[in-house]
């Protein structure tokens, strides 16, 4: 005896013992019922969704009342071809009632044999019978060639179990009502919404500031880690690396496209200092070109040739200076004339990030343009769009930017040198005890 006669007889004695419980049912069910033979069929998927779905009873009410017909899917239905998903879906207890509303949609009051009751020739719209399932609605059609459907689903065993309170037809596939379907899918489309993705934090390395293990980042996303984190130390901590083979998560040419730029601001004219700054007195351009290829976005505000000229010699020749004025004037964002003059406009003043932490630019607006900056150190967008590629962004300025702090620092040490520091010598103190005895002898001496 195989495995499923074991499970047939079995069901067999649980529904033969169902009436001698106590439950609100009377209804007496014969071995020769539909129900025990659905059970007891090579429909065992179907089978056992029906009992997850703790229908026994109410299917027990549906013999005693009607002569029922069963629209069965075959186990291939409901095993391979079935979307993990949704039988996931359907096996969850908080989705009980789209269980139940699926399998009571294969099921109708009527008995319909093929050879007899099965309208041929119905049309395309077919015979409609409303099923147990309330509001779905089964459409049988067959043509002339004897092809028998079930909605969307093609009868491919016809009165393949037959008993005198009900028949079952076997099909091809599952026949999913509109409702569950709707179900389906706003539970599925609030799971990929959800406000916590269930997935561990990208875990840094503190010797590092890399990623421990690369983040799963799809081709064109924005990077994981912030890019300050992507930034190589400046000449203060270490000398900057020198550029070579890039990972292999590089999705865009960034050295292709920062040599553009450098080639559009030497013809552009003008800008020429600027140039010779990125490629030939730091290593920036190889910097930039490294971030832009590794996903990182970059806006850079670019004085022009007669603002550059206006730096001192003291201002470049300290150790990591041209770096940090270059870094002041770079906005990990990418931003175009549009996006920035709108900003303005609409709030007034606002505050960029820099590479050069924890620094910001202020930009406002100004005589109808972007003005950067701060007092007598700002500088007015003089060249809008110089070059946009959607990845980096180049702006003329007219100036040479500084931080407000630099500033304020230098108003102080011109203030004090001008003002002479005069040491006073502080005169030491006596103790109590020798001063007293000091004026002792001195009253002494007067008496004497």
């Amino acid at each position: 005896m195989d495995s499923s006669s074991i499970y047939g007889v079995s069901i067999l004695l649980l529904l033969t013992l169902l009436p001698f419980h106590s439950h609100s049912s009377t209804t007496q069910i014969n071995s020769n019922s539909i129900l025990v033979a659905l059970l007891d069929s090579h429909y065992t998927e179907l089978a056992e969704l029906v009992e997850k779905a703790l229908l026994l009873h109410k299917l027990e009410d549906a013999v005693g009342n009607f002569n029922i017909t069963i629209f069965a899917p075959r186990n291939e239905a409901l095993e391979r071809n079935l979307d993990p998903d949704f039988k996931r879906f359907l096996l969850e207890p908080r989705n009980l009632n789209s269980l139940q509303t699926l399998l009571l949609s294969h099921i109708i009051p009527v008995r319909i044999v093929a050879g007899e009751h099965w309208p041929i020739g119905a049309g395309a719209v077919g015979v409609k019978h409303r099923s147990f399932g309330g509001e779905h609605c089964l459409y049988l059609r067959a043509g002339v060639s004897g092809n028998r459907t079930v909605d969307n689903a093609a009868v491919l065993r016809p009165d393949d179990v037959i008993r005198p309170d009900g028949v079952i037809h076997g099909i091809d596939q599952l026949l999913i009502p509109r409702s569950v379907q709707e179900d389906f899918n706003r539970r599925r489309s609030l799971r990929s919404i959800a406000a916590v993705i269930p997935e561990g934090a990208p875990q840094v390395d503190p010797r590092t500031n890399r990623l421990k293990k690369p983040a799963p980042v799809p081709a064109g996303d924005a990077p994981v880690l912030p890019i300050y984190n992507a930034l190589a130390p400046g000449p203060s901590i270490a000398p900057a690396p020198a550029p070579g083979p890039g990972g292999a998560r590089r999705h865009f040419n960034g050295e292709r496209q920062v040599k553009d730029f450098i080639q559009t601001l030497l013809h552009y004219g003008g800008y020429n200092e600027m140039a010779d700054i990125l490629v030939n007195l730091t290593s920036l351009a190889t910097e930039m070109g490294r971030l832009v290829s590794e996903g990182y976005v970059l806006t850079v505000l670019a004085p022009n040739d007669e603002a550059m000229a206006k730096l001192t010699t003291e201002q470049l020749s300290e150790p990591g200076a041209p770096e940090q004025i270059m870094y002041y004037h770079i906005i990990p964002e990418y931003q175009t004339e549009e996006s920035m003059y709108n900003a303005v406009r609409r709030f007034g003043k606002i505050r960029y990030d820099t590479l050069r932490l924890p620094h910001k630019v202020v930009a406002q607006e100004a005589d109808g343009s972007v003005k950067f900056g701060h007092g007598d150190e700002s500088a007015y967008l003089f060249d809008p769009d110089i070059y946009t590629d959607g990845r980096i962004s180049v702006q003329g300025i007219d100036g040479v930017l500084f931080p407000l702090e630099e500033e304020t620092n230098t108003e102080q040490t011109t203030t004090t040198t001008t003002t002479p520091l005069v040491k006073v010598a502080a005169k030491p103190r006596r103790g109590k005890l020798l001063e007293v005895a000091c004026n002792m002898l001195g009253a002494f001496a007067q008496v004497c």
